[in-house]
């Protein structure tokens, strides 16, 4: 059994594209859950606990939203206090909840996109569909690590040459300021230097050939009906009111009946199916390694 990110791309990307538009498209309180812990066991079996100040802005950025719908918002029958004459309501606040649950998820998921989907199953994907758009878009995810890491590096020099000497609010900007200037320069001469090297090696100047080494095999094609049958599960059912809930003005309780478990399950197992399999490859991994 292999590893999540060792499937072709286009099961990889048809996945991704799957399970976070069903969370988009229906905002449900079970569907929620279950997309914020498939994204969540997914990115933490993968990475563990690092990066772990970075979690730190997703849950800011998830209290943010939760408060500000009913802030702005005043939809709802049960009101919990009165805020400067604006009635703050029980159902806005679980709106607000779920709402931006369903961002937190989405961003992790493509969080974890943006680990597995490489410059060159970006090129294989869409090289042939616009080879420039995908060409650019690469780039601009190879730079974005580049780019981050050299701006370490020229903080990390410009400290050792003693220009933050007093920490307070005035230096520091100071200093990100010229980091930046530095960091624009750099920018800019790094891109004239590829587009140069791009052009002497003759780029565009015939029709462009892709090599890869991706390969569709059972394990690929087992992925892509998975996804598809249990999207297609979880959105005929939808098509059947089976996510049917209210929000407002009383906020009523998810169903429960058969149709609606079934399409709970349906996409808790194409939510937690990338974890299930990075699991199930580190476990045969393991055993295989101990017969050695």
């Amino acid at each position: 059994m292999r590893s999540f990110e060792d499937y072709h791309p286009l099961a990889q990307f048809l996945y991704f594209l799957a399970v976070s538009f069903l969370a988009t498209f229906f905002i449900h309180p079970c569907l929620t859950v279950l997309s914020v812990l498939g994204a969540l066991s997914l990115y933490f079996v993968r990475n563990g606990d690092k990066n772990a100040r970075s979690h730190v802005y997703y849950l800011l950025f998830f209290a943010v939203i939760t408060l500000i719908n009913p802030l702005f918002r005043h939809n709802g029958a049960t009101v919990l206090f009165v805020l400067n004459h604006n009635p703050i309501t029980l159902e806005s606040l679980l709106y607000g909840v779920f709402s931006s649950g369903m961002l937190l998820s989405v961003m992790y998921w493509f969080r974890s996109l943006s680990q597995m989907m490489s410059a060159d199953k970006l090129l294989y994907l869409f090289g042939k569909l616009s080879p420039r758009l995908a060409l650019i878009v690469s780039m601009a995810l190879r730079y974005v690590p580049l780019f981050v890491r050299q701006a370490k590096r020229v903080h990390t020099v410009q400290r050792t040459l003693g220009l933050y000497r007093e920490e307070n609010l005035i230096d520091n900007t100071r200093g990100a300021a010229r980091t930046m200037s530095v960091m624009t320069t750099w920018a800019l001469e790094n891109g004239i230097i590829t587009a140069d090297s791009m052009s002497a090696r003759g780029y565009g100047t015939t029709k462009r050939t892709i090599y890869h080494l991706f390969h569709m095999r059972r394990g690929d094609i087992a992925l892509l009906c998975a996804t598809v049958l249990l999207s297609a599960t979880v959105l005929i059912l939808a098509a059947f009111d089976c996510l049917e809930m209210s929000w407002y003005p009383y906020f009523t309780a998810p169903r429960t009946d058969a149709a609606a478990l079934i399409c709970y399950i349906a996409y808790g197992l194409l939510a937690l199916l990338p974890t299930a399999l990075e699991i199930g490859g580190r476990i045969r991994w393991k055993y295989l390694h101990s017969k050695i």
